[in-house]
C-alpha cells in the first residue's frame, strides 16, 4: 500500500462512539515508518475497524481481528466452523440441558504472562450484559438466567446472573431453558475473554495501550489508521504450537479496484469479502480458479425506522416492500450467484423452512399507499435511503430502489452515502429513514436471524417492538420437538416479513473469496465464511503446475 503521511494520519479520528478522541493515543502506540519486515500472510480485510473491543465490534471484518486476539471458551474448528474446545478444554452439561460447567485449561495464560481464570470469564460475560458497556450483542447471552433483566436495567445485582466462577479453573453457566446452540454462541468474537486488569486501569483506552493482554492466538503489534493492523503470534497461547503464521497484516481497504490491484500485484494474499471484488469484472473473475464461490449464510435487506413518520404506518412499509422488483435488482446489479430473498432466513438452515413473503405486487402497493393517505404518491414526504460506501453494489441497488419507488408509487427518495463507521453509528442511533442492511448468521440456525429483531436486542436498529414476536421466539427456543419449534419460528418470521414489515429482505448472499489455493493453506469452505487466522499459512514455493499464474 502507498504510504500515508503522518500529518494526515494525525487529523483522522475514530467514528466509533466509544473511540472518539483516541486517535492521538493510537498514533503514539504505533509508528509512521513503513520499514516493516514483510508479514507471513497479508489479508485485505475491509474498512477501518470501529473498535478492537469484543464487546463493541459489530462488523464481520472487525470480528475476524478480535477473534484472533481474544478467545472464548470454545473456538471455531477450521474445517467445519463448528465449536471445539478453546480456553475451556472440556465441559459438562446437566441432564436437563440448563447448566454448563466449563473446565479451563491449566495452561491458559494472557500474552502478558498472567493466568486466565474463571473470574476473567465471569467478568467478560457480565461486562457484555452491563448496560453501561453498550454492547449491541448482549442479546447473545439472554439465554443465561436473569441476563435479559440485567441488560435492560430491571435487575441491578450482577450476582443474580446465572454465571459463577466456582474456582479458578471452573466456570458454571445456568440457562433459562435448554439451548442447543449455546456452544456455538460461546465461539463468537463478542464472548472473547478480555483482560479485567487492563480495562479497569485504562478504561475505554485499554485496546490502545501497549501491550494489550491477549487471550487468543495473536497479540496486537500495531494499528495504523487508514493503513493496517499487524498481529504477531502469541507465544503464550495454549495452542501456539499449531498457530501457523507468525506475522499477519490486515489491510484497510474499501475500494474494490484497489483491493484487486493489491491482490494481483502480490501485495496481498487473500481478499475475504465479495464487496472488494470489482462488480464490473465479477463475471470474468468468477471463472478463475483462485476466486472461490460458495453458499453463504447471509441475507441483504432494507430496514425501516418505524419511529419516524410515515414509516410508523405499516401500510406505508408494506407498500414500499410490495413495489420492489427483487428479480430485476438481482439480475441487473448482482453477478456472484445471489438469489432473490422473499424471507429473512436463508434456505438450507437445518430443521426450518421459511414462510412465503410478500412478493412483487405493485397494484396492491399503490392501494395501500392510497389507503395510508398518499394516492399516487401525493404529499408523500421526501425521505432518505442510507447505505455505506464499502461496495459499488450498495450504490447501484440504491439507485434501482429509487427508480422503482418513483415508477411504481410516485414517491421520491434521496440517497445518502456514508462512510461505514458513520453509517453504523447512524443506524444504531436510529438516525435514518430507510437503510440498507445485512445479517450473516452467527450459527447455522434460524434463531440467529430472527432473534435480532426482538424488542431489546441491540442489533434490532429499527425501533420496532412486538411482544408477540418476542414471545414466539421464547416459546420456540424451549421446544425440544423440532417440528413444533419450526412452526413457532415460522409464525415469528411471518409476523416480521409479512404482517409488520420493519424490514424487507432483498437477496440471499453468495460468497466469493480470493486466494490461490496452491499457495494459501488452511482455508476450508463453509457457509459462515469462518476461517480462523491461526490455521492459515502461505507456502513459499508452490507447485508451478497448480499456481494461479
Amino acid at each position: 500500500m502507498q504510504s500515508q503521511p503522518c500529518l494526515h494520519a494525525l487529523r483522522l479520528t475514530f467514528c466509533a462512539l466509544r473511540f472518539a478522541g483516541f486517535a492521538l493515543v493510537l498514533l503514539a502506540f504505533t509508528s509512521c515508518s513503513r520499514l516493516d519486515d514483510p508479514a507471513d500472510l497479508t489479508i485485505i480485510n475491509g474498512p477501518e475497524p470501529e473498535s478492537l473491543d469484543p464487546a463493541l465490534v459489530t462488523a464481520v471484518a472487525d470480528g475476524r481481528i478480535v477473534a484472533s486476539l481474544f478467545e472464548g471458551l470454545t473456538r471455531f474448528k477450521p474445517e467445519t466452523a463448528t465449536p471445539e474446545p478453546g480456553l475451556a478444554e472440556r465441559w459438562d452439561i446437566s441432564s436437563d440441558g440448563r447448566a454448563y460447567t466449563f473446565h479451563l485449561r491449566t495452561n491458559a495464560t494472557w500474552s502478558t504472562g498472567e493466568p486466565i481464570t474463571a473470574a476473567d470469564v465471569a467478568y467478560t460475560w457480565r461486562r457484555i450484559l452491563d448496560p453501561a458497556t453498550g454492547c449491541v450483542y448482549s442479546g447473545l447471552l439472554f439465554y443465561v438466567k436473569n441476563a435479559e433483566a440485567f441488560a435492560t436495567g430491571k435487575l441491578k445485582e450482577p450476582e443474580a446472573l446465572g454465571l459463577k466462577a466456582v474456582d479458578p479453573r471452573t466456570f458454571r453457566v445456568d440457562l433459562n431453558d435448554p439451548t442447543p446452540f449455546f456452544l456455538d454462541i460461546c465461539t463468537l468474537p463478542t464472548l472473547g475473554v478480555v483482560p479485567r486488569q487492563a480495562i479497569e486501569k485504562h478504561g475505554d483506552r485499554w485496546v490502545l495501550v501497549h501491550p494489550v493482554p491477549a487471550s487468543g492466538a495473536y497479540e496486537l503489534v500495531s494499528w495504523r489508521l487508514n493503513d493496517k493492523i499487524r498481529l504477531r503470534k502469541n507465544p503464550r497461547y495454549w495452542d501456539a504450537a499449531n498457530t501457523r503464521s507468525t506475522v499477519v497484516d490486515l489491510l484497510r481497504c474499501s475500494a474494490a479496484s484497489t483491493a484487486l490491484n493489491l491482490y494481483e500485484s502480490g501485495q496481498a494474499d487473500i481478499v475475504w469479502d465479495k464487496e472488494l471484488v470489482p462488480l464490473e469484472l465479477m463475471d470474468l473473475l468468477r471463472q478463475r480458479p483462485d476466486f472461490h464461490g460458495f453458499d453463504y449464510l447471509g441475507t441483504y435487506f432494507i430496514r425501516f425506522n418505524v419511529t419516524r413518520k410515515p414509516f410508523d404506518d405499516v401500510r406505508v412499509r408494506k407498500a414500499l416492500a410490495l413495489a420492489i422488483d427483487k428479480r430485476h435488482i438481482v439480475s441487473k446489479v448482482l453477478k456472484a450467484g445471489e438469489k432473490v430473498a422473499e424471507h429473512l432466513v436463508p434456505p438450507g438452515v437445518p430443521n426450518y423452512t421459511s414462510p412465503p413473503g410478500l412478493g412483487f405486487k405493485p397494484a396492491e402497493a399503490r392501494r395501500l399507499l392510497a389507503e395510508a393517505g398518499y394516492p399516487g404518491g401525493q404529499h408523500f414526504p421526501r425521505f432518505h435511503y442510507m447505505y455505506n460506501n464499502t461496495g459499488k453494489n450498495h450504490e447501484q441497488i440504491a439507485v434501482e430502489l429509487q427508480a422503482l419507488w418513483k415508477r411504481e408509487l410516485g414517491i421520491h427518495v434521496e440517497l445518502r452515502n456514508l462512510d461505514s463507521q458513520i453509517y453504523l453509528n447512524a443506524q444504531a442511533r436510529l438516525d435514518y429513514d430507510t437503510c440498507r442492511s445485512s445479517w450473516i448468521g452467527d450459527y447455522n440456525d434460524a434463531n440467529t436471524f430472527l432473534d435480532i429483531f426482538m424488542s431489546h436486542n441491540g442489533n434490532n436498529r429499527t425501533g420496532w417492538k412486538n411482544p408477540r414476536y418476542d414471545q414466539l421466539l421464547r416459546d420456540a427456543n424451549i421446544k425440544m420437538d423440532l417440528q413444533e419449534r419450526a412452526k413457532l419460528l415460522q409464525a415469528a418470521e411471518a409476523l416480521l416479513i409479512c404482517e409488520e414489515v420493519p424490514i424487507v429482505p432483498l437477496y440471499i448472499y453468495a460468497g466469493l473469496e480470493c486466494y490461490d489455493a496452491a499457495r494459501i493453506k488452511g482455508v476450508y469452505p463453509n457457509v459462515r465464511s469462518e476461517h480462523p487466522l491461526r490455521a492459515i499459512w502461505k507456502l513459499s514455493n508452490p507447485n508451478p503446475k497448480t499456481a494461479k499464474r
